[in-house]
Formats: structure tokens, C-alpha cells, sequence
């Protein structure tokens, strides 16, 4: 068993060795068919491991890794019910990316390097979910992050991607502060970083406890920061300079959710931290309102798709603020489903397009690429939340909770999902449905991608159609398959009961949805397809539509109050201390030296007898001393 769960990181952590070292000596698409089939095996050892599970938290030590005193950290694999529904997400979502990425990335001149860069990614992403303490965790969430680096600045040689990259680094660097903090403070706290040892010692603290309270929060900046949360989340719209299956993999369905995995791994200190999980709430659903907004003028087709996903994190996060850690994780198993299945169906747009990503451009393609266009109208249907795709239930079951929760919350994050649904279905109608709007040459161009991107598309499709039913709600049958398998890990403390929701509040929701929903359709149906009403060129937008266009100016407002104030003060400190008088300092020294040195240079006369003179006279000299203050 212990080879087995070590196979599972170790098989694309190898896939990323062998092709980076011989890249240059792999031919056509060898490299590809060698990073996904790594890939493939860790899915299969990992859907394995989840048969043979007995139900157990089972940790599995490789080496003794820190030993300081009384703090003693093993480099230790820990398999639970949370661990082994992260693992499947992403060795199997990130397989389907992968074998996408054989056709998608076909011909580019850093096919076998995107591909180590994959493979690497997928081997940090599995240490994260499957560490047993802290701090493998945070190695992690450090290696994700640096491949996220490498892959949205992929193709390098362009300084806007580079520029991208960078407010990527820079953005998860702040957040990872905290969650270092974090990390040192649950050391002085309870003396120990394994999950275990920690959440046991805290399931009998009482309430709010200001060092709980502070440790909590602090794991919150570093989620913030890496789920792209109020005010950390303008970094990922950005991180769509990269190629599009870096967005679907990295940006979509698994690294992006590492701070909801964090918090839901942390369950008994927030759980126990209710002040937390009110701010936790706040957070997700004004990111979620904010983000949604935000979509509605967007006319790049990754950045609708880039801001929904920011809105849908938010989601995941009111989810977390009700305390609803299973109903969060089952909206990160839906969400991976189907924005997996939109990035990637964009991905086809674009590749059809000859690299178009203006809606406003395109039109019609309903036409020419009949496989795209079904599969990305199951995924605009499950992100909407028509029932009974996946979206539908992950979605309804937070707005119940939330509801439970937090009444006046729940009106906010009801408009979020409205907005969500007029987003979408903006951009599918104005993809899909009227003229084509392009150029000649793009028209004469457009085709169906080839099957080794289509399939991948159907199998996400299918999935986003039939995965809510791992999460009924009770109103249609009383087995919620991935509350009861994650129950265990949630086993504590007891202090945190969750209410539920009413039957009658249940079909109350779902019937307000269904007709709003149907209600939204008709009304982006007959606005974009009908009245052909497109939208217009930037430079003649107007008013609160300009607003949302801009994004409500946050990268602006950034770059006034941060940016560069921070450039104007290394500038100064350049000026005034580093040239004026480091340098000065340095500089007036250099003629000290070079006088000193040309003095002792002389002594080097080249003569042994001379030498062994020096010597002998040393050694008198230091006896001599010896004696003297003896």
C-alpha cells in the first residue's frame, strides 16, 4: 500500500524528469503521450486507493524530516476521504487536460517543455492535497505557485505574458506570507504542524480564542490570495495570457481551489472560530457579486470565463463562511467538471478562430463546430444551474446553507448567481448563434478541432451533466454521497451543528431559479440573437457599462496606491542610499586596497629562502607570545 500512495506523486514528478532532460530528443508528440500517461497511472493507482480505502486516516512516513527539539515534522503522505477526492480531481481532470493539450499545443516549439511544466504541476498539486502537516502542504502550494509562473509566461518571448506572470508571482506571494505566519503561529500554539496532532488538541478549545482567531485569519490571506479573493484577485484574469489549457488545469479546476482545500482541511480551527467564518462569508460572497458583475461587459472569451471563475471561488467561500465544508468541496468537484469543459471548449473556439478571442468577433460557429458548441452548451447550462446538470445542485445547496446562515448574505449571493447566468448565456449566444463577424480568412478557416481534443470535451460534458448527483439534496433522496464519504473528516469539533434548510424553502428556491433562469434565457436569446444586439467597439462604451469594462478601474487604483508609490521609494532608496552612500562608501575603499594589496604583492618575492625565513620568524613570534602571557 505505502508504494502505491508514494507512486502517486513520484509517476508525473519522473514524467516531468524524463522530459525535461530529453525534450530536445523526443520527436512529435512523444513528450505529450509520456505526461499524460503518468498522469493516467496516478489516476488509476488513486481511483485504486479509493476502493481499497477502509474508511481510516491513514498517514505514511518516507524519512524523519525536521527534527528541532521538541518539534519533529516526517515527510509523511496522510490518505483520508478529503485527501482521495482531491487526488481523483486531479490526476483525473488533469489527465483529460493533458491529452487535450497533445492536439492544442501540436507544433508549438515548447510542446515537450509545456508538458514537463504540466507534469511538474500536477506532482506539487498532488504533495499539497495528500501532505500530511502544514508545511508539506505549503511546499505545495510554493511548487504550484511556481509553476503557474512558468506556465503563464509560457511563451516568453512576448513582455505582456511576462508582465502577466509576474503579477501572478508577485500577488500568491502576499498570501503566502500569511499563510507562513500562519504556519509559525499554529507552531507556537500547539507545538506541532501534522493535522492530526493539531486538530486534536484544538477540538477541546473553546470558542474564538484570540490565537485561534488569529491563525485562522491568517490561513485566510494565504486562500485569498491563491482562490483569487477580495482584494488578491487580479492575478488570475490576467493568468489567461497563458495557453488555454494552463487555464483550464491551473486556473479553473484544481490549483485555484487550494484554498478551499485549505480551510476544509482546517475545519476544526475554523469550525471553532466563528467570527472567522463570518468574515470567511462576507468575503466569498462579495468577491462572488463583484466578479459577476465584472463578466457581464467582458467580451474576451477567456476573461468572461476568467471572472466567472473568481465568482464561482466566492461561492465556494460563502459555502465555507456557513460552515458547509462538504457542500464546498462538492461545488469544487462540479465547478472542475464543467470550467474545465468551458476553458477547454473555448480553447476549440480559439484554435477554430486562429488564436480570436473577441466575442465580438465571432458568431454563428454553432455551424462549423457542432461537437464544441454541444459540449460548451452543457457547460453554460451546469454553470447556470439548469437541473438537473451538476451547477444545479452544488449551487442550490449553498444558497441553502447560506440562507440558514446568513439571510442578507444570501440575497447578494442569489443576484451573484442571476448575473452568472447572464454572463454565460451572453456568451454563448454571441459565440455560437447569428452571422459570423469575423474576417474572410477566419471564416474560410473555421473547422471542428480534432478528436484528441474533442474527446476530452465529451467526457467533461458528461460529467458536468450527471455529477450533481453525487450531492442530492434531501428533498429528492436522503444520500448525499459526498456529505456521508467526507462525514469522517468532519468528525469534529462538535460544537458546529449544521441547521438545514426546510423542504418548502428547498422547492421555494428551486422553482424562483428554474423560472428566472428560463426568464434569462428568453431575454439573452432574443437581445443577442434576435435584435442582434452586439456589443459595442470599447471606445464607444459609456457609463457604468465603461466601468464594468474596465474592471472598476481595481488595476488602475492598484497601480496608483501601490505600484507606484513602490517604484518612487526603490527609486529614492537607489539614489539617496544605495548610489549616494553605499556605493560612495564601497567606491572610497577600492583605493585603500589597491595600495595595500600593491604593498603586500611585494612581499611575494617568489624566493624559498625567504619564505621559510617568514616561517620560522612566525613560529618564533608565536611561542614568544605564548610564553609572554603565560
Amino acid at each position: 500500500m505505502m508504494l502505491m500512495v508514494w507512486l502517486i506523486p513520484l509517476l508525473p514528478l519522473l514524467g516531468f524528469l524524463f522530459i525535461g532532460l530529453l525534450q530536445k530528443k523526443l520527436e512529435g508528440t512523444s513528450a505529450g503521450w509520456i505526461g499524460s500517461l503518468t498522469v493516467l497511472a496516478s489516476f488509476v493507482l488513486s481511483l485504486l486507493l479509493f476502493f481499497l480505502h477502509s474508511g481510516s486516516s491513514d498517514e505514511y512516513t518516507l524519512f524523519e524530516w525536521i527534527n528541532l527539539g521538541v518539534l519533529s515534522i516526517p515527510f509523511s503522505l496522510m490518505i483520508d476521504q478529503l485527501s482521495l477526492i482531491m487526488m481523483l480531481i486531479v490526476t483525473g481532470v488533469g489527465f483529460l487536460i493533458h491529452v487535450y493539450s497533445i492536439g492544442y499545443m501540436k507544433g508549438d516549439d515548447g510542446f515537450a517543455r509545456f508538458f514537463s511544466y504540466l507534469n511538474l504541476f500536477i506532482f506539487f498539486m498532488l504533495i499539497l492535497v495528500m501532505g500530511s502537516n502544514f508545511l508539506l502542504m505549503f511546499v505545495g502550494w510554493e511548487g504550484v505557485g511556481l509553476c503557474s509562473y512558468l506556465l503563464i509566461g509560457f511563451w516568453f518571448k512576448t513582455p505582456e505574458y511576462n508582465a502577466a506572470a509576474n503579477k501572478a508571482f508577485i500577488m500568491n506571494r502576499i498570501g503566502d506570507l500569511g499563510f507562513l505566519l500562519g504556519i509559525l503561529l499554529i507552531i507556537s500554539t500547539f507545538g506541532s504542524l501534522d493535522y492530526n496532532s493539531v486538530f486534536s488538541s484544538a477540538a477541546s478549545m473553546p470558542d474564538n480564542q484570540p490565537q485561534i482567531i488569529a491563525i485562522t485569519l491568517l490561513l485566510l490571506i494565504g486562500a485569498a490570495g491563491k482562490s483569487a479573493q477580495i482584494p488578491l484577485y487580479t492575478w488570475l484574469p490576467d493568468a489567461m495570457a497563458g495557453p488555454t489549457p494552463v487555464s483550464a488545469l491551473i486556473h479553473a479546476a484544481t490549483m485555484v481551489t487550494a484554498g478551499i482545500y485549505m480551510v476544509v482541511r482546517s475545519n476544526v480551527l475554523y469550525s471553532i472560530a466563528p467570527d472567522t467564518l463570518f468574515i470567511v462569508a462576507v468575503l466569498g460572497t462579495a468577491t462572488a457579486v463583484f466578479a459577476a458583475t465584472i463578466a457581464l461587459a467582458q467580451n474576451d472569451i477567456k476573461k468572461v470565463l476568467a471572472y466567472s471563475t473568481v465568482s464561482q471561488l466566492g461561492f465556494m467561500f460563502a459555502a465555507l463562511g456557513a460552515g458547509a465544508y462538504t457542500t464546498a468541496i462538492f461545488h469544487v468537484t462540479t465547478h472542475a467538471f464543467f470550467k474545465a469543459l468551458l476553458f477547454l471548449a473555448a480553447g476549440s473556439v480559439i484554435h477554430a478562430m486562429g488564436g480570436e478571442q473577441d466575442i465580438r468577433k465571432m458568431g454563428g460557429l454553432k455551424k462549423n463546430l457542432p461537437v464544441t458548441f454541444t459540449v460548451f452548451a452543457i457547460g453554460t447550462l451546469a454553470i447556470a444551474g439548469i437541473p438537473p446538470l451538476a451547477g444545479f445542485f452544488s449551487k442550490d445547496e449553498i444558497l441553502a446553507h447560506v440562507w440558514v446562515e446568513y439571510k442578507y448574505l444570501f440575497v447578494a449571493l442569489a443576484l451573484a448567481s442571476v448575473f452568472t447566468a447572464v454572463y454565460m448565456f451572453r456568451l454563448f449566444f454571441l459565440t455560437f448563434y447569428g452571422d459570423f463577424r469575423g474576417s474572410q480568412r477566419q471564416k474560410e478557416h473555421l473547422h471542428e478541432s480534432p478528436g484528441i481534443m474533442t474527446t476530452p470535451l465529451v467526457i467533461l460534458a458528461i460529467l458536468s451533466a450527471f455529477g450533481g448527483f453525487l450531492g442530492m439534496p434531501e428533498i429528492f433522496s436522503d444520500k448525499h454521497i459526498i456529505g456521508s464519504f467526507l462525514q469522517p473528516v468532519l468528525a469534529y469539533p462538535s460544537q458546529l451543528i449544521l441547521s438545514k434548510p426546510s423542504h418548502a424553502f428547498e422547492w421555494s428556491l428551486i422553482s424562483v431559479f428554474a423560472i428566472l433562469l428560463l426568464i434569462i434565457i428568453l431575454y439573452t436569446y432574443r437581445k443577442f440573437v434576435s435584435n442582434k444586439n452586439i456589443p459595442l467597439e470599447d471606445g464607444s462604451v459609456k457609463g457604468l457599462s465603461r466601468v464594468l469594462m474596465n474592471k472598476y478601474y481595481v488595476d488602475e487604483l492598484y497601480d496608483y496606491l501601490v505600484v507606484k508609490p513602490a517604484f518612487f521609494i526603490g527609486r529614492t532608496f537607489h539614489s539617496l542610499v544605495e548610489k549616494s552612500i553605499i556605493d560612495r562608501t564601497v567606491n572610497s575603499i577600492k583605493p585603500i586596497l589597491i595600495s595595500t594589496s600593491g604593498m603586500l604583492r611585494r612581499i611575494q618575492t617568489g624566493g624559498i629562502g625567504f619564505y621559510i625565513f617568514i616561517m620560522v620568524f612566525s613560529i618564533i613570534a608565536i611561542l614568544a607570545y605564548n610564553l609572554l602571557i603565560s
